[in-house]
């Protein structure tokens, strides 16, 4: 606290450890510590394990519906609801929080900007991640955001008086970066790069005839085991033109003058080409928290069917990711709205929870001991019965 705060008796919040932050970063921007553009190509874009993954969590969350509560009530005809169904002209509420979730789960941050006009909050826009940076302030909380694309930056700062922020920073948990966050593609990359590089390598040997490699060697009696150069540019000819390929698949190869074929890699069959690639797909699983069962990963048995796989995916993946959201954008939207808002998750509507919800209904409903107050009240029924 400085002299003046003492002397006026203002009190001040802030946080002694991270002051150690701000001195250890100065006054420099904090850059996003991976490579964005190379785990978007790499595993969203090239790896269809890790492609599907990103795809199930984002739509799935998105799909969970938010709803605007004033006062412990819910009010579908607040401000803040209309803006979360119809953030901007281009998107969707849904769509919107597709984007939202796709970016944190491939680059373990996403953020949200709200524009205003005079003061009003109108529209929600969804930015990459890639292309913002954090501008940490003395104390090491962050005090502005810079988003730059095309080689002009807008920066962003947050009123601190109000405690208005025109942007969301959502991101996932870090062990060693305070200002970004780690994303799953990210922890199950070398997995991704096996799954990768084992494509590549089945693509190159049907390429090559489905024949692993080998040498041809000159078995010559007498110790003339060297080709003349006219030979070895024969052979050499011979086997690019009538042996490499897929259409050449099949066709037998003619040794002469004491040539010996000596291979000289596994085969897939000795490499468990195949084992290889399907753990490598259930570690990329694994790092999302997608049940394999729900990718269709042969030799899955964790869960009995896929009615089970698919609760775990909700209850442990899905409502998670979405109640955390909801409390983000809670927090984010009071100084704009007013703080008797908040926003949560509308689990009973939810398809994946019917019949969870369906036995507790029953199972309160044949409480005897309860009133039907006493009931309404444990099953989050508003109103008047």
């Amino acid at each position: 606290m400085s002299f003046i705060d003492r002397v006026l008796g203002r009190e001040t919040k802030t946080s002694a450890a991270k002051r150690l932050i701000a001195l250890s970063l100065g006054s420099r921007a904090a850059w996003t510590p991976h490579d964005y553009a190379a785990l978007a190509r790499e595993g969203f874009a090239r790896n269809p394990v890790a492609h599907r993954c990103v795809r199930l969590i984002a739509e799935a969350a998105a799909a969970a519906p938010l709803k605007v509560l004033r006062g412990g009530q819910v009010r579908e005809d607040d401000p803040a609801a209309a803006m979360l169904a119809r953030p901007n002209p281009d998107q969707s509420g849904a769509e919107l929080l597709e984007d939202h979730y796709g970016y944190l789960q491939v680059a373990g941050n996403a953020y949200l900007e709200l524009a205003a006009l005079d003061g009003t909050p109108r529209e929600l826009f969804a930015l990459r991640p890639d292309r913002m940076r954090v501008l940490p302030g003395p104390r090491g909380w962050p005090d502005g955001w810079e988003y730059t694309v095309g080689g002009r930056s807008v920066r962003f700062t947050r009123d601190r008086a109000s405690g208005q922020s025109p942007i969301l920073h959502a991101r996932l948990f870090h062990p060693s970066d305070d200002h970004y966050g780690l994303s799953p593609l990210e922890a199950a990359a070398a997995a991704v790069d096996v799954h990768n590089a084992g494509g590549a390598w089945a693509k190159a040997l049907l390429d090559n005839a489905a024949r692993p490699s080998g040498a041809l060697v000159v078995t010559a009696k007498e110790g003339e085991g060297r080709l003349t150069d006219e030979q070895y540019e024969r052979l050499k000819a011979e086997l690019a033109d009538a042996h490499a390929g897929p259409t050449n698949a099949g066709r037998p190869m003619l040794l002469e003058g004491g040539l010996d074929w000596k291979p000289m890699a596994l085969t897939p069959a000795d490499m468990d080409f195949s084992g290889a690639r399907r753990e490598a797909a259930r570690e990329i699983a694994l790092a999302f928290g997608v049940p394999p069962m729900l990718l269709g990963l042969p030799g899955d048995n964790t869960y009995a069917n896929y009615r089970e796989a698919n609760l775990a995916f909700w209850r442990h993946t899905v409502l998670p990711l979405a109640r955390k959201t909801a409390a983000s954008l809670t927090g984010w939207l009071q100084p704009w709205f007013g703080a008797d808002l908040s926003v949560s998750v509308e689990e009973d509507r939810l398809p994946a929870l019917a019949e969870e919800r369906a036995a507790r209904w029953a199972q309160v409903g044949a409480a005897d001991f309860l009133s039907a107050d006493e009931k309404r009240a444990l099953l989050g029924v508003e109103g008047e019965p």
